[in-house]
């Protein structure tokens, strides 16, 4: 058996505007997914997906038939791995032979609807099962910046940039002495980052002159020293994507009477946002009907 792991995600500076050159602040996650592969004599892919708990969510067989595979049952997460096996395919036409058969599982080790990077876990693992490259086949599935695909390969904080012809990852040290004032808080809705996405590419807002003012922040808050100045930096890039978004800020939204600062990670709407306070919030949240508060040494690699 060969078993594949990779890293969740969160986006904390940079979201949306990465997809235009802005410079990204990104941690990988304590939580994750594994990919266990094991030959079988099933011609075929027979697979299980699993969740957190150990409960099977998901399982089909897929078969290979005249270059093309087909999934033994019809729903979107059938046809989300034949596009994906598809993909492989067309990347590696030689990985997949005549009289294959393996036996899948896929499984999480965090709560599927959290946002932290189920699908691009899943496309790193199998990219580095199939011997292609994780970046082009997030690109022939998903799509997006790529920054999630590089937080599932790395073990430290990194900042993403996209060029013209490239992106460049680096790895960072977040040297903050305030890490015990973070957490981070589910808003109970998983977003989707396509629609999300979508959105933001439909605001007439001149994105350009902001990109240099994220960038600027992003690398202003890595080298940041004190939990007053990181309050300030985080509620103006907060400031900046509410233009950008036409949307009012999260703690404007829903937790104005909070005594810290809030900042949204991801697709603003929904997954988790990161707050900044000396005392412990999780009783303030759950009040507010959040019961998901993970301080930032639980869930940063």
């Amino acid at each position: 058996m060969k078993t594949y792991h990779s890293n969740g995600k969160l986006l904390i500076t940079g979201e949306y505007s990465v997809l235009d050159g802005a410079l990204a602040l990104a941690v990988p996650t304590q939580f994750g997914q594994e990919l266990r592969v094991e030959h079988n004599n099933i011609n075929g892919i027979t697979w299980r997906s699993i969740s957190e708990t150990g409960a099977v969510w998901f399982e089909a067989h897929f078969k290979l038939k005249n270059g093309q595979w087909n999934a033994s049952v019809n729903n979107d997460v059938a046809a989300t791995l034949v596009k994906i096996l598809n993909a492989i395919n067309q990347l590696n036409p030689e990985f997949f032979q005549k009289d294959i058969g393996f036996s899948i599982e896929s499984q999480l080790n965090f709560n599927r609807h959290w946002g932290l990077g189920s699908s691009s876990t899943l496309i790193n693992n199998l990219a580095n099962w199939a011997q292609v490259d994780a970046y082009e086949l997030l690109e022939k599935t998903f799509g997006g910046s790529g920054y999630d695909i590089a937080c599932a390969a790395h073990n430290t904080a990194i900042t993403y940039r996209l060029t013209e012809i490239d992106r460049v990852v680096t790895p960072v040290d977040l040297n903050w002495s305030f890490k015990d004032e973070l957490y981070f808080v589910y808003l109970n809705k998983k977003q989707n980052s396509r629609n999300a996405i979508a959105h933001y590419k439909q605001q007439s807002n001149q994105k350009s002159k902001y990109i240099k003012e994220i960038s600027e922040l992003t690398e202003q808050l890595i080298e940041c020293s004190n939990s007053k100045d990181f309050d300030i930096l985080i509620e103006h890039h907060e400031g900046i994507l509410s233009k950008l978004l036409n949307l009012k800020p999260v703690k404007q939204e829903l937790f104005n009477d909070f005594s810290g600062s809030i900042k949204s990670l991801g697709a603003w709407g929904g997954d988790f946002i990161m707050a900044r306070v000396s005392q412990n919030p999780t009783a303030y949240f759950k009040s507010k009907g959040f019961d998901t508060v993970i301080p930032f040494l639980e869930m940063v690699k």
